[in-house]
C-alpha cells in the first residue's frame, strides 16, 4: 500500500498499545516532576543544616533548571537523529545517577553538580516524550494526551510530595527525598526498555537500516497493513534540524513561542521553587510546607486535564492567553499577606491551576506547528531556551527577597512574565498555530 503512515495513525482510533506508550510517557514524566521538584522540599532542611542565605539557595534550586534548557536542546536534537526511545532511555540513567549522587552530597558546590546533571536527563526526556505522546496519539487524542503528559508532571509532583512530606516529618533528613526519587527512576527503566518502541515519525524522517521492516513491525502490531515501500521524504526535510527552526518559515512562531515559554515558566518556577520555603519563613513547619506545595500542584493536575479536555473542542490558543492573564492576578492575590495556611493553600491551588494551564496549554501547539523531523528538536529548543526563564525565576526572586522586597512586590514582579507570554501568544501568526 502506499498511504503514508502518519495518515493511518491519524485517523484510525487508537489500539491498546498507542495507549500504552502514551501511560508510559506520562509515568516518566512524572518522574521528572519529583525529581524537579525534590530540591523544593529539601530546601529548608539544606538551608538549615548547611547555614545558606536565600540568595544562594535560590542558585541551588536553579540548577537542575539549567541543566534541563541544556538538555532540552541537546537531547532533543539527538533524539531527532538518532530516535526517541534511545534517548529517552539515555535520560533514565542520567536523572537516577543525579539522583542518588545529590543524596551524597556534604558541599553546595557538590550539590549544584548533581542537580546539573540530573537536569540534563530530564529535559531531554521531557522533549522526546511530547515528541513520542505527539507521533503515537490521533488526530482526535493528540491534544489531550499532549496535555496529559504534561500533568504527570504534576502527578509526580502531588504523589511523590506527599512521600517527601512524609519522609521529611519522620526522618527530618532531606537526603531521604533524593534517595526516594533515585529508586523510583530506577524503575521506569525497564517499563521504558520493554513497552516503548521506537517512533514511526522518527523511523520515517531518520530513514536508518531496516527502517521499513521496522515500522511494518510496529504497524502489524497495532492492527495495520503493512507498507511495501516507504513514501517519499517531504521536499522541506533537512538533517540540520536546529537550523531549520531559523528559516524563513519557522523563524517567528520559534521566536515567539521560546519568548512565551520562557517568561511563563519563570512564573511557574517561581512557585513551585519558592513556595515551601516563603510558608516556613510565615512560620509554619517543613511538612506542613510541602502540604501547601502539594496543593499547589492539584492545581496544577487538574488544569493539565482539563484544559486538554477542553482542547478537543474548542480553540486553545484564546483558552492559553486567558489563563496566563488569570495567573497573573491570582499570584499577586497569594501574596497579599494571607494569614491562614488554609488560605494559602486555597490561593496557591487557584494560582497555581491557571499558570500551569499556561504551560501545558502552549505544548499542543509546540506538537502541531513543528513536523515529524524537527518535533523533538523544535519543542526541544523552545522549551530548553525558554527553560532560561525557570532558571532566572528562583535566582530573580532570591535577589528580591535579599533586598527585603515583600511578598506582594516579589509576586507581582514575577507575576509580569504571565502577561508578556499572552502577548506572544497573542502576537503568534493565526495561520501557524494549532487549531
Amino acid at each position: 500500500m502506499d498511504q503514508n503512515p502518519r495518515e493511518i495513525l491519524d485517523s484510525a482510533p487508537m489500539h491498546w498499545r498507542q495507549i500504552v506508550v502514551v501511560a508510559i510517557c506520562i509515568a516518566l514524566n512524572a518522574l521528572d516532576g519529583f525529581d524537579v521538584l525534590s530540591i523544593s522540599f529539601a530546601a529548608p532542611g539544606i538551608a538549615e543544616e548547611w547555614g545558606i542565605d536565600r540568595a544562594v539557595l535560590g542558585v541551588v534550586l536553579s540548577m537542575e533548571l539549567i541543566g534541563m534548557a541544556v538538555g532540552s536542546v541537546v537531547m532533543g536534537n539527538i533524539a531527532d537523529r538518532i530516535g526517541r526511545r534511545p534517548t529517552i532511555l539515555t535520560c533514565i540513567i542520567i536523572m537516577a545517577i543525579g539522583m542518588f549522587a545529590a543524596a551524597a552530597a556534604e558541599s553546595i558546590a557538590y550539590l549544584s553538580a548533581t542537580r546539573l546533571l540530573t537536569g540534563l536527563g530530564i529535559g531531554g526526556m521531557l522533549s522526546s516524550t511530547s515528541a513520542m505522546v505527539a507521533e503515537f496519539s490521533n488526530t482526535r487524542r493528540r491534544n489531550l494526551n499532549m496535555a496529559l503528559n504534561i500533568a504527570g508532571y504534576s502527578t509526580g509532583a502531588i504523589l511523590g510530595g506527599l512521600v517527601a512530606s512524609q519522609l521529611l516529618e519522620v526522618t527530618g533528613e532531606w537526603r531521604s527525598v533524593f534517595i526516594f526519587g533515585g529508586i523510583m527512576t530506577v524503575i521506569g527503566l525497564p517499563l521504558a526498555w520493554f513497552f516503548l518502541p521506537e517512533s514511526i515519525d522518527s523511523l520515517m524522517a531518520r530513514r536508518p537500516g531496516h527502517a521499513l521492516e521496522r515500522i511494518n513491525k510496529t504497524l502489524g502490531r497495532l492492527g495495520h497493513a503493512i507498507l511495501e515501500k516507504l513514501p517519499a521524504l517531504p521536499t522541506e526535510q533537512s538533517k540540520n534540524s536546529i537550523t531549520v527552526l531559523f528559516s524563513s518559515k519557522y523563524a517567528r512562531v520559534t521566536g515567539l513561542l521560546t519568548a512565551a515559554y520562557f517568561a511563563q515558566i519563570m512564573l511557574f518556577y517561581y512557585v513551585v521553587k519558592w513556595v515551601p520555603k516563603i510558608v516556613v519563613d510565615l512560620g509554619y513547619s517543613q511538612a506542613e510546607a510541602g502540604h501547601v506545595l502539594v496543593a499547589a500542584n492539584i492545581g496544577n493536575l487538574l488544569s493539565a486535564v482539563l484544559i486538554g479536555v477542553a482542547a478537543q473542542k474548542f480553540s486553545i490558543r484564546p483558552m492559553v492567553i486567558g489563563s496566563m492573564i488569570l495567573g497573573f492576578i491570582l499570584i499577586g492575590i497569594f501574596g497579599s499577606g494571607l494569614s491562614t495556611l488554609g488560605a494559602l493553600s486555597i490561593s496557591i491551588a487557584l494560582a497555581a491551576f491557571f499558570i500551569n494551564a499556561g504551560v501545558v496549554g502552549m505544548y499542543p501547539i509546540f506538537a502541531n506547528i513543528f513536523p515529524a523531523h524537527l518535533r523533538a528538536s523544535g519543542i526541544g529548543f523552545v522549551i530548553g531556551v525558554g527553560r532560561g526563564g525557570s532558571a532566572i525565576g528562583p535566582i530573580i526572586a532570591g535577589s528580591l527577597f535579599a533586598t527585603g522586597a515583600s511578598l506582594l512586590v516579589v509576586s507581582l514582579a514575577m507575576g509580569l512574565g504571565g502577561l508578556i507570554a499572552a502577548t506572544m501568544l497573542f502576537l503568534l501568526p493565526r495561520r501557524s498555530s494549532a487549531p
